[in-house]
């Protein structure tokens, strides 16, 4: 006779990502957890099972036999209990969504794609940033969140590609030789589950706003490179705005910031009262009709802003609703055109764009 094991969800879930990985650095990002974490729920998972799942070899791993057979029956059993948190969830509500990334404009995104799908119910709040919405969603208080997301000194997220089927696909970063992923210290252990997944929805050209009496206000376009003998104004510390800190390393160009964030006409005031200064903003973010400054077309290249949708778990219906309407938007708007050379992202998004990201490393 067997002996009834209680399988652990926690410790299933860290199997099945890194039997699908075959590689526990990127399992322990999907899933939000530290390696030495996940390592620790797989071997708490052999201990209950009294077998070993997983062959350890260096960098590389393979799943044993018996990690092969528990690998289907753990999926299901997974999907099992996402259907049952679901169901215990499930009542007529509005989809609840937080936005973040403010000064950019967000809801402009959002009134499109619910402008195209207006059967869908949808109830939009604020986060302050992409840290506070992960919060939420942990939570339970939102459903999705819609902003830019990037890692942090707290937060290693891994994109994730959106079937109706299931949230598989992904392109993950390579890992530093020897270097533990970062996780989210969410309890003992720093473990962090379920796991979460976002995708990019759009990708925003960018124009940089000068004064009319800045050197290249005359011009109908300005390359990034040509902005090194100005300032690039941002709307607070640079620590805590992942693009535009990039951007400008990237580009050679000095910045500055803003002690507090107070939204787009305080931040327009400094480029207003000094021609040095000049501020990056969506392209068809319309200006204030007094803000005494024009917009210039950024080429060669031009900067895009990543919008993605984050989500916790499995979708519910309505969610997976949103995620399609934006498909559909997108690919009607041509959202997510982009062209290496032509275009510019931080390396993260280039990379899961283009696919460069190890995908094939162990």
């Amino acid at each position: 006779m067997v002996e009834a094991v209680d399988l652990d969800l926690g410790q299933a879930r860290a199997f099945v990502a890194a039997a699908e990985e075959l590689h526990f650095g990127r399992a322990a990002r999907r899933l939000f957890l530290t390696q030495q974490a996940l390592s620790k729920r797989i071997a708490r998972l052999e201990d209950a099972l009294g077998v070993s799942l997983f062959h350890r070899s260096g960098h590389a791993v393979e799943l044993t036999d018996a990690g092969r057979r528990f690998l289907e029956p753990g999926r299901a059993a997974l999907r099992a209990a996402d259907r049952a948190v679901a169901a215990a969830r499930t009542e007529i509500r509005p989809l609840r969504v937080d936005v973040w990334g403010h000064l950019y404009g967000p809801m402009r995104t959002l009134r499109a794609v619910l402008d195209d799908a207006p059967a869908l119910g949808v109830e939009l709040g604020a986060s302050r940033d992409l840290p506070t919405a992960v919060d939420a969603l942990t939570r339970g208080s939102i459903d999705l969140g819609f902003g830019r997301v990037h890692a942090t000194a707290d937060h290693a997220f891994t994109d994730h590609a959106f079937t109706d089927d299931a949230l598989t696909d992904h392109a993950p970063g390579e890992d530093a030789p020897g270097e533990d992923a970062p996780g989210v210290d969410a309890g003992a252990g720093g473990e962090f589950a379920p796991a979460f997944a976002h995708r990019l929805v759009r990708l925003e050209p960018l124009d940089v706003v000068l004064h009319p009496a800045h050197p290249l206000a005359g011009g109908a376009r300005v390359r990034p490179a040509d902005l090194r003998s100005s300032v690039l104004w941002c709307p607070a510390a640079l620590d805590r705005l992942d693009f535009l800190r990039r951007f400008a390393g990237r580009f050679g160009i000095a910045a500055e910031a803003a002690a507090v964030n107070l939204g787009l006409e305080p931040l327009l005031e400094r480029p207003r009262a000094d021609p040095r200064y000049v501020c990056v903003l969506p392209a068809e973010m319309v200006l204030p009709a007094d803000a005494g400054l024009r917009g210039v077309r950024l080429v060669e290249p031009t900067p895009l802003y990543a919008w993605s949708l984050l989500w916790r778990g499995e979708p519910c219906a309505a969610g997976r609703s949103l995620l399609r309407a934006f498909a559909e938007t997108a690919a009607r708007r041509r959202w997510l055109e982009y062209a290496p050379g032509r275009h510019w992202l931080p390396a993260a998004d280039h990379a899961w764009l283009t696919g460069s990201a190890g995908r094939h490393g162990p």
